[in-house]
């Protein structure tokens, strides 16, 4: 047998590697989420979507959470979109390439790989101590903010990147300045690429417990919180309580609150999906 001969037969065997370790994958997560969807699905209904959490299974619902998610992260993008996106505006296009520029581009690549646990640590000390806000829906907001942050100035930089020179120059050539330039042409070619990443970073704080859970979020609350200064649980925090019970009847709640996070996370996607197919056709 040649080189040659050998050279393809490894490369054959790798495939059939690869495609094995992926059909493996897919079965696993089908077996899972077939699971999921027997336990949950009968006890999902408008009930369990309005009612507060209760000592009885049958009677427990998802509102508080639920409601405490949503605030969590509507709060975090107001905070975390406009301060991400400027910083990646200002490293991409206003900072000079130097020692500092590339040390701070190196550390936000690394923060994007930080256990979110450390941001939770971070949070408890610097909002809930320092700050003083308590176990409060703003601290928790903050917390994942800073969670996020590196991975949307990654992407905004990247979005940046990909919005051709020629636009620039176009733009200089009529007589606008840099920051004429940056706002009415570089950002509205860039935004499909900006708005993916951060709807991917939200998708990801959506389902994040261990930062909640260090900053002070409970695991269960009475109410549904009406302001960034109230306490506040999310679902998370709230399937990890009912999935830690013996009662089958809360193992059915956890299951249905999962198929409820995981049709939010799967809708957050498919509009990240949407903008950055509509983001390339734009640049094409």
């Amino acid at each position: 047998m040649t080189s040659i001969q050998k050279n393809r037969l490894k490369d054959q065997l790798f495939k059939f590697w690869g495609i094995a370790c992926t059909l493996i994958g897919l079965v696993m997560l089908v077996i899972f989420i077939g699971g999921i969807l027997v336990d949950g699905l009968s006890r999902i209904d408008w009930a369990f979507i309005t009612d507060l959490p209760s000592r009885k299974a049958e009677k427990s619902g998802i509102w508080t959470p639920l409601m405490g998610s949503v605030w969590v992260l509507v709060l975090t993008a107001i905070i975390s979109f406009p301060i991400s996106v400027a910083a990646g505006v200002y490293l991409e296009e206003y900072a000079k390439k130097n020692r500092l520029s590339a040390m701070l581009e190196i550390n936000i690549s690394n923060l994007a790989g930080v256990p979110s646990i450390i941001y939770g640590l971070l949070g408890l000390e610097v909002f809930v101590r320092i700050m003083n806000l308590g176990a409060s829906v703003l601290a928790g907001a903050l917390t994942l903010s800073l969670l996020i942050l590196p991975i949307i100035v990654v992407a905004t930089r990247e979005a940046i990147k990909a919005v051709p020179n020629s636009i620039r120059d176009a733009s200089y050539a009529l007589g606008a300045s840099k920051w004429q330039t940056i706002w009415n042409q570089v950002l509205p070619a860039s935004s499909g690429g900006i708005l993916t990443g951060v709807i991917l970073a939200l998708s990801r704080a959506v389902g994040e417990a261990a930062p909640l859970i260090v900053v002070g979020a409970l695991a269960y609350v009475p109410f549904a919180p009406r302001g960034p200064l109230d306490q506040f649980s999310v679902l998370p925090i709230q399937i990890f309580n009912w999935i830690s019970r013996p009662q089958q009847g809360f193992i059915d709640n956890a299951a249905a609150a999962i198929i409820i996070l995981l049709l939010i996370t799967f809708i957050m996607n498919g509009i990240a999906v949407y903008f950055r197919n509509k983001w390339q056709k734009k640049l094409q």
